[in-house]
């Protein structure tokens, strides 16, 4: 399609960039508005309401998505979501080290790009150690580790995906977006917020249908992606450092876009704060977090929003995998931590 559109002087990947920028800064506007966590909605103080916002946007998601399926605008055949061969091994291990990454940090990688903008200083800390341990594990030091863990696999043959499940794609978007959308309004979020997070849902199947159909080119083509943070934030440290020599993608466009949004909205409704480290076994903490993050987002495939927002709304057994990996780490770390910080608010003030 992208041929009909008239750009004379832009390839195809180069409106990608500006279809990311757009993306992204409505990402981080409504993020920010939003609070949209995925660790919140599992371990934060608010988890009830804070699972309701990422649950909305997850069901406007996957209506979307599978919406662009069926209209035979998208195909999701050769994504690596529905390989054949399913690496288990890296994605649990992945999904493991990632959540418990997330409660080190005290955020997932969009909560923390979110925050960065936003004065955190904390966060842009950990992003700076994230995506430098990222790109160690996609093309550097760390890349045997990817590679060996990868080799493990169990062959899935042709259920890649919940549409190769009795009832197929349609029954079971439904009953995805229905039961996210049943806990979602028992969230006790006000209706505006909701609202705000069903737009945030729909910039998913904006983001697939963008790259997969409206830029689709045979000669100049773009890779199917929409929101997605570890594999970006590796592209972004590279482009950031030698931009000379390669040009911007989608994952550089979608992440600064990510930032102006947010730093936009924070200026705007007055939230933007400075914040900073109190101690040095904080700082430690939150640098080991960032570590595991990046390691276990490029192990994983992706991150909460890469591999949950935007991946399981390809029906993918893969993403599916991989955020209930996220999840279960993201508990067990929680739950590990519960007892020093008890012990630690026992303790008299000195």
């Amino acid at each position: 399609m992208f041929e009909s559109l008239g750009f004379d002087t832009y390839t195809a990947p180069q409106v990608a960039v500006g279809l990311a920028l757009i993306l992204g800064a409505a990402f981080g506007l409504l993020a920010e508005r939003t609070k949209f966590c995925f660790r919140r909605g599992l371990v934060g103080d608010d988890r009830k309401q804070a699972m309701g916002v990422w649950l909305t946007a997850l069901a406007v998601a996957v209506l979307g998505t599978q919406a662009g399926v069926m209209s035979g605008l998208i195909s999701f055949d050769d994504h690596r979501f529905w390989a054949s061969d399913l690496p288990i091994l890296a994605i649990v291990a992945g999904g493991l080290m990632f959540g418990a990454g997330m409660v080190l940090t005290r955020g997932c990688v969009s909560r923390l790009t979110v925050l960065s903008a936003s004065g955190n200083l904390r966060a842009v800390f950990v992003l700076m150690v994230f995506a430098i341990t990222a790109h160690a594990t996609l093309k550097g030091v760390l890349a045997p580790l990817r590679t060996s863990l990868g080799s493990v696999t169990v062959p899935l043959g042709d259920t890649v995906s919940l549409a190769a499940l009795p009832g197929g794609a349609l029954v079971w978007s439904l009953v995805i977006a229905l039961a996210a959308f049943a806990i979602a309004v028992r969230s006790g979020n006000r209706a505006s917020t909701l609202i705000l997070a069903a737009l945030l849902g729909a910039l998913v199947p904006a983001g697939w249908i963008g790259t997969g159909f409206v830029l689709f080119d045979d000669f100049d083509p773009v890779a199917l992606q929409s929101l997605s943070f570890t594999s970006p934030y590796a592209d972004t440290l590279f482009w950031t450092v030698a931009s000379t020599s390669i040009p911007a993608n989608f994952g550089v466009g979608l992440i600064g876009g990510v930032l102006i949004g947010a730093l936009v909205s924070s200026l705007v409704f007055g939230s933007f704060q400075w914040q900073s480290f109190h101690a040095p076994s904080e700082t430690g903490r939150y640098a080991g977090g960032a570590v595991l993050m990046g390691i276990g987002g490029v192990l994983a495939g992706g991150c909460t929003v890469g591999a949950g927002l935007a991946g399981m709304p390809t029906l993918s057994i893969a993403a599916l995998l991989t955020i209930l990996s996220i999840a279960g780490g993201a508990l067990l770390t929680n739950a590990a931590l519960k007892p020093s910080r008890q012990s630690a608010y026992a303790q008299p003030a000195e």
